[in-house]
């Protein structure tokens, strides 16, 4: 267990500024930086804090996720940015990312971990950066871990994650499921069921709840008939305070008949802190640890499919607890919003910014506390 994750070295809204002043603009530091370069007006913001501060000490890697459905306006979008991006970061490559085979299987996944092998950072960086703001779940867990394994296995190498969160954007941005669901590649671990290897599995799903997704629930959910509990994950507290009402609202459905929730299994999460997220998780795990031991084997199965920030706290928590990941694949996007041609008027101007270190020689020596600049509404 990584146990500086519980209270490790976070930065919200203008901290986040303030530490890339003060830690990037030091001449020795030299960073890599992967990130989406699709129709989201998100995809522009850290690249373009991270350039200005660094110049030429900057590198990049830019994903572009390429789906069958994706329409002419959003195409034009994602150019608009490819372009921008390829700008503002000269020494910089676009790697087109196929979501799909031809037989509609999910393929992301093992697209980006191949793309990634094939391009080895090397020895002289500092810092690798992910910035998950308009990463898919599909390409941006897969890509994280193996970068995140890669700066542990080195030691020397400092890893961030760097998030815009906009969920009111988020909502705007309505997508078209395929018909599989299935685990995210590199997040299906087996449950451990001890030596004598005779208990039944108990799974335990946590679906992250999410505006106008219940038809993608519905196809995670029927990979686990057998299930033996449900814990729906809420946003609170969120930047609108009725999210988690609205949310239980819209689901109540699912919540009531379908999945027979007990109202005492409702966990709560805050919506801009991926800590909390985390933490929540972890407490969950101890917990169902130390209820089934000797009687049923654990098998935790996390949908983290709204919030990218709670997201970021799921992946954590799947990284370090080995629990499973289930999503469906989009096949298309629906985004009505206007698409910014610089980021002056962009959408993501309502954007907060959250930034995370998850591993480097800072951490060597873990002491019992850090100092966290969290937000005041999610303590």
């Amino acid at each position: 267990m990584r146990e500086h994750w519980l209270n490790c070295i976070t930065h919200f809204d203008g901290k986040v500024d303030d530490f890339i002043d003060s830690y990037f603009t030091s001449q020795d530091k030299r960073a890599l930086l992967v990130a989406a370069a699709g129709f989201d007006p998100r995809s522009r913001r850290v690249t373009e804090l991270l350039s200005q501060r660094m110049g030429d000490r900057l590198s990049a890697i830019f994903i572009r996720e390429e789906r069958p459905g994706a329409n002419e306006a959003l195409q034009s979008g994602a150019d608009r940015n490819e372009a921008f991006l390829r700008a503002v970061v000269p020494d910089s490559v676009v790697t087109e990312i196929e979501i799909f085979a031809d037989d509609g299987a999910a393929i992301g996944g093992s697209q980006i971990v191949g793309e990634l092998l094939n391009h080895p950072f090397g020895t002289d960086v500092t810092d690798v950066i992910v910035d998950m703001s308009a990463l898919s779940i599909g390409v941006g867990f897969p890509a994280a871990r193996l970068l995140l394994e890669e700066c542990e296995r080195r030691g020397d190498c400092v890893f961030h994650l760097l998030i815009a969160s906009n969920p009111d954007l988020d909502d705007e941005i309505r997508s078209d499921p395929s018909d599989r669901a299935g685990p995210v590649k590199g997040f299906a671990p087996l449950p451990s069921i001890g030596q004598d290897g005779d208990l039944d599995v108990a799974q335990i799903w946590i679906p992250q709840l999410a505006q106008g997704l219940g038809s993608t629930l519905a196809k995670i959910g029927q990979q686990f008939p057998n299930r033996y509990k449900v814990c729906p994950l809420l946003p609170f507290p969120s930047r609108n305070p009725r999210r988690a009402d609205d949310l239980v609202t819209e689901y109540v459905t699912e919540i009531s008949e379908e999945w027979r929730v007990d109202p005492r299994d409702l966990v709560y999460a805050s919506e801009r802190n991926p800590l909390d997220t985390y933490r929540l998780l972890s407490r969950l795990k101890q917990r169902f640890d130390r209820a089934m031991e000797g009687t049923y084997a654990l098998q935790m199965i996390l949908s983290p499919i709204g919030s990218k920030v709670m997201a970021a706290g799921a992946m954590m928590a799947a990284i370090d607890h080995d629990m499973s990941v289930h999503y469906v694949e989009t096949e298309s996007y629906t985004f009505d919003g206007a698409l910014p041609r610089d980021t002056s008027n962009a959408p993501e101007g309502a954007s907060t910014l959250v930034h995370v270190i998850l591993a480097g020689p800072l951490y060597a020596n873990f002491p019992t506390s850090l100092t966290s600049t969290e937000p005041e509404e999610s303590r």
